[in-house]
């Protein structure tokens, strides 16, 4: 869940490195740090608790040059964040640094063993067990000594090591973390996520599980931790720098809502067979007996991509008419799933490295189950280990709170939901009319988005509540949870949503004079059943927040406010209720002052349990 930065080559280390754990800031962080060459054989490091821009105000006027380097942002799991605990860690000589993503399950008796040989430890971390293990083994080669420590390590890794008396030299290994090299001119990089590397080249390597590389200014080297050689293809990043920059936004979060438009265009684009009513998904790797065969569908996911998910549910079994569960990764993985060979698992991730998803997967691979991959970073994990699957094409993704990501793996699943139901069930022309509006889609949502200033003020008059309440029902109930997980994510208000005939069932008894309830309410054929709930919280005083259709008169009338969104689709307005709530939830952490980027606590990439 970290970011990890590292260089060998003939220009000096450190504005690369700094450069680089800026573009990996997204990831969540607490800490940051350093290290190069120091000139006298030993190893110099730098680190800072807090924000980057500490660890650059803190840096020494006159820094060593050399030609190596690695550095890191840490989100503190085993110690407190501070300068200790912050990555780079040292051997206990000083010549080894090492960074390090994930977690050393058995670093508790490690440190016990080491302890006992006369090892000094000056961290509470796990991770600085392996500079002391590398530093044990080392007998002048720093691949090898690599190597054995990690045959001791139980855990998960993403590991850059460096020695002072190899120079031009980084060995780096991978178990459950991500990590991508990059391929430059006479120098080399390394990253746990490409966006470190896109201003510097676009030829990247992604390391599997079990592989060691070897970096030097010459190039690459790849083996396992039984020295046999691996052959590793060279990929082509497609990502514009631009695509990770801001531009004229002020955070990446507002800046990734207005994409949404683009997002959808582009996840349709080859993809909606108008003149048929169907669609075109190359990836899945499914014959057409293979359609036939399904009698089921699983939705594997956390988080954003679980709502993204769970909205997509309802409509594989409106179109396709076969039945769709929706499983939570991280229960799903520690269960004994039953896997049935005629139903087709979903892995759905943004990031493609989330490691709740991607256990769950391998587990329902291993029993025997077909599992194809939603995803947005194309070379992730899920995407090379799935069976096939569907890139949901929304572009790079940097702020922590996911949003455009919903919209496009929400549109990714209905696709395929229409390309199964007209192999099945579901007429041409049917099929025609949801196309139809998913192509009105960006421009509806643009419609949306220009309203972003009234949005900002029913946002403000939520900053004082104690709980806010989000109701849908249908598809907009899992909107409903997603829109609560966005406010939680960056304005930390005391926020839940629920199925809106739940409400009575237990979270009415939250509601008093003023309580914010915010209701998904679209002209669909259970707007009635809704507006009976809008009557119960108006009559126990709580204010009412409506999303609704141009001129519903019955839904404003009750509503102390409310934003309009177009009229679509009855299985597509998740699609346009959820921008509200996303726009919400930015103007309310913007208003309190609060980072909105980079929330307190989270991470872009959960890449450890």
């Amino acid at each position: 869940m970290c970011g990890i930065v590292g260089y060998v080559g003939a220009k000096a280390p450190i504005p690369i490195l700094v450069e680089g754990l800026k573009r990996l800031e997204y990831r969540g962080y607490d800490s940051s740090g350093v290290a190069t060459m120091n000139g006298e054989g030993k190893v110099f490091v730098h680190k800072r608790a807090g924000r980057i821009r500490d660890l650059e105000h803190s840096m020494p006027g006159e820094c060593p040059k050399a030609n190596v380097g690695l550095a890191h942002t840490r989100w503190a799991t085993h110690g407190e964040p501070n300068d200790a605990n912050s990555h780079p860690h040292l051997s206990h000589d000083e010549k080894i640094a090492v960074v390090h993503n994930g977690i050393v399950e058995n670093h508790s008796s490690l440190r016990t063993m080491l302890m006992g040989e006369g090892v000094a430890f000056r961290s509470d971390t796990d991770t600085e067990v392996i500079p002391h293990l590398i530093a044990r083994f080392y007998e002048g080669d720093l691949e090898t000594a690599v190597k054995r420590a990690l045959h001791l390590i139980q855990g998960t890794y993403g590991i850059v090591a460096m020695h002072s008396e190899e120079p031009d030299k980084l060995v780096v290994a991978r178990n459950g973390s991500p990590i991508v090299l990059g391929v430059g001119d006479s120098e080399m990089f390394v990253a746990s996520d490409a966006p470190a590397l896109v201003a510097h080249t676009k030829q990247v390597v992604y390391l599997e599980d079990g592989e060691i590389a070897v970096l030097s200014p010459e190039g690459f080297r790849t083996t396992d931790l039984s020295d046999r050689t691996i052959q590793k293809d060279v990929n082509e990043l497609d990502w514009e720098i631009e695509e990770i920059e801001r531009g004229d936004f002020e955070h990446f979060m507002l800046k990734e809502i207005h994409e949404q438009p683009l997002s959808i265009d582009r996840g349709l684009r080859g993809r909606a067979m108008s003149d048929f009513g169907d669609a075109k998904l190359g990836g899945l790797n499914l014959d057409r007996r293979a359609f036939f065969d399904i009698k089921r569908v699983c939705l594997i996911a956390c988080g954003t991509s679980l709502h993204a998910a769970m909205a997509a549910s309802y409509l594989i079994e409106e179109l396709a008419r076969i039945p769709c569960a929706v499983e939570i990764a991280s229960e799903l993985r520690y269960r004994n799933p039953i896997v049935d060979a005629n139903t087709l698992y979903f892995a759905v991730s943004q990031s493609g490295e989330t490691a709740d998803t991607l256990a769950a997967m391998r587990e329902v691979r291993r029993k025997g189950g077909i599992v194809l991959g939603v995803v947005n970073v194309v070379g992730s994990t899920i995407a090379r280990e799935s069976d096939g699957g569907m890139y949901i094409r929304s572009g790079p993704e940097i702020a922590v709170a996911s949003t455009k990501a919903f919209t496009s793996q929400l549109l990714a699943l209905t696709l395929f939901a229409l390309k199964i139901g007209r192999m099945r069930d579901l007429s041409s022309t049917a099929g025609k009319q949801l196309i139809h509006a998913l192509n009105e889609l960006p421009d509806q949502i643009t419609t949306v988005l220009d309203q972003s200033d009234s949005v900002k003020e029913i946002a403000h008059s939520i900053l004082d509540a104690s709980y806010v309440l989000f109701l849908g029902r249908g598809g907009n109930y899992a909107t409903a949870l997603e829109g609560a997980l966005k406010l939680k994510e960056v304005s930390y208000i005391q926020c839940e949503g629920f199925a809106a005939a739940e409400m009575k069932h237990g979270p009415i008894a939250l509601i008093g004079d003023g309580t914010p309830v915010i209701f998904l309410c679209p002209r669909d054929h259970l707007r009635d059943k809704t507006l009976s709930n809008m009557e119960e919280v108006k009559a126990r005083k709580g204010r009412i927040i409506a999303v609704c259709n141009p001129g519903d008169e019955r839904v404003m009338a009750l509503a102390d406010a409310y934003i309009e969104v177009p009229e679509t689709h009855n299985l597509l307005t998740p699609f346009l209720t959820v921008i509200p709530l996303q726009l919400i939830a930015y103007h309310a952490a913007l208003a309190l002052g609060l980072d909105v980027d980079k929330p307190r606590n989270l991470a872009k990439s959960v890449t450890v349990e």
